[in-house]
């Protein structure tokens, strides 16, 4: 029976002197890497531990240490070291952690209570120790926190079969060997670090752990990619867009792909004759991926995004009515996932439960909330979320409709368009832009050109130019951070 540590022992047996993990200390080998992992776990607080925080630098050892927590039967709940220490504190008790690893520089940032597993980096791999596999497939992998309905962030639970199957699918598509080498950018806390960290270590591939000032510059982080022959990239649509201002890119690298927002056809066009550049979909909740779509050939659609392609191996979608009907190609309706990535729910009982259920077949779905249709070719394109629904001056106006259109004026680098409401509880829209050169941009120009699509109640009443728009830790646009246009506020 296949688990994460199983198929990573295989690799063990198979290639034992094989790079596997490097950051900017030392590399380990496949053999290293294990016995790394087992010198971590015979530190473990107890014995039987069902889950395990881990709040610790990118490296090796934190490489190691969640190799640790599989094996020991246990899932990891991932958060970085610097996010706010309440949320740490609500995921760690939600999940009801029986201790947490990580380092000691951080252990007062994160002084809430909880049993802490210092490990430093350095560690010294031993291997006279020997600790039993008690991974299982149906057993919790991890739980990754995503934003909830509710207010209060939302743990997704997802099984060592549950990766399994999305590592078989990527394989089937990528087909990643020995001397790839995976670039590890990502935050711990999304799906793309479990994209990057197994699909890698599961097929004999090495794993590239930059420094975290390298991630944070795009020069040294290319510099990073060509000295280290970097083959493989898993990034945000914005990741690919600053790529594609570079006149070249790594002659390494084979493979990028994104995930996690829309892309579009103007972040990549640079970078098409350059590598295999794929768009791919899928929610935290069917695990990593549901569909990917090859840009390589590929056509966008008229309004300049990419589909996000066909589902991946093990994966079925369906396009459904509010009743659960199966829709024709061409109609819109909700995008259904069904397969054996479909993880297990949520930490405790919330109301976003019922986007789990079971068809008539008896197969497990996940409702994911996300509009689409069929494409004549069979792919799938994706519109936008059911619920970004405002109402002006009594008609419905598609937040997302106002950015898409905003996003394909030449003029415009990227945008969005958030909604509020005034002090009579009236909504009105501000877009926030990013001009492609402030000294042409012309916002009677675009202005003009919006007003050729958009009726005058669909308009943004206030746009505010800006250098960039702030990025959340997890690379998504942080709409939070955004400056609030008032109109008619009552302070």
């Amino acid at each position: 029976m296949e688990t994460i540590y199983t198929l990573f022992k295989q690799q063990v047996a198979e290639r034992p002197d094989a790079l596997a993990v490097a950051d900017c200390r030392r590399q380990l080998t496949y053999s290293q890497l294990d016995a790394l992992a087992d010198t971590i776990a015979s530190r473990f607080l107890c014995n039987r531990p069902s889950f395990v925080g881990i709040a610790m630098d990118h490296g090796v050892e934190m490489t190691a240490a969640i190799l640790a927590v599989l094996k020991s039967g246990a899932a990891y709940v991932p958060v970085e070291p610097n996010f706010p220490v309440e949320r740490i504190r609500f995921m760690m008790k939600e999940c009801d952690v029986d201790f947490l690893i990580t380092h000691r520089k951080y252990a007062a940032h994160i002084d809430n209570g909880f049993r802490k597993l210092l490990i430093e980096e350095g560690l010294e791999v031993r291997s006279d120790i020997q600790i039993d596999d008690m991974s299982r497939p149906d057993r919790l992998a991890y739980v990754l926190y995503t934003s909830g309905t509710s207010g209060e962030p939302k743990g997704v639970k997802v099984t060592h079969a549950n990766v399994c199957h999305y590592v078989h699918a990527f394989s089937n598509e990528f087909h990643p060997k020995e001397g790839d080498r995976m670039l590890q950018h990502s935050v711990c806390s999304f799906d793309i670090f479990v994209e990057e960290m197994f699909t890698t270590l599961l097929s004999g591939a090495a794993l590239f752990i930059p420094p975290e000032e390298t991630k944070a510059d795009m020069g040294l982080l290319m510099q990073y990619v060509e000295e280290h022959a970097v083959t493989e990239m898993s990034g945000f649509p914005y990741l690919l867009l600053e790529m594609n201002k570079l006149e070249r890119i790594p002659r390494s690298l084979r493979l990028l792909i994104s995930g996690g927002d829309v892309l579009r056809e103007k972040y990549v066009d640079r970078l098409l004759p350059q590598a295999m550049v794929y768009n791919t979909y899928g929610p935290s909740e069917t695990t990593v991926c549901a569909t990917y779509y090859k840009c390589n050939g590929g056509r966008p659609l008229p309004d300049g995004t990419y589909p996000i392609g066909k589902p991946v191996l093990g994966t079925a979608i369906d396009i459904e009515d509010e009743d659960g009907n199966v829709l024709p190609p061409g109609q819109t309706g909700e995008i259904c996932i069904y397969g054996r990535g479909v993880s297990q729910g949520y930490v405790g009982v919330k109301p976003e439960q019922v986007n789990f259920a079971e068809d008539s077949r008896g197969r497990r779905k996940y409702r994911s909330g996300d509009l689409g249709y069929v494409l004549p070719d069979g792919n799938i394109a994706f519109l936008h979320r059911k619920d970004k629904q405002v109402m002006i001056l009594g008609k419905r106006v598609e937040c997302d409709e106002v950015e898409n259109l905003i996003n394909t004026c030449s003029e415009v680098e990227q945008g969005v368009v958030v909604p509020y409401t005034d002090s009579s509880n009236l909504s009105y829209l501000v877009a926030y832009i990013v001009p492609r050169d402030v000294r042409k941009f012309s916002y009677a120009e675009l202005r003009r050109k919006l007003s050729m699509y958009l009726a005058p109640y669909m308009m943004p009443e206030f746009f505010v130019a800006m250098h960039e728009l702030p990025m959340t830790t997890n690379g998504k646009t942080d709409r939070q951070a955004l400056p609030v246009v008032l109109k008619e506020w009552n302070l």
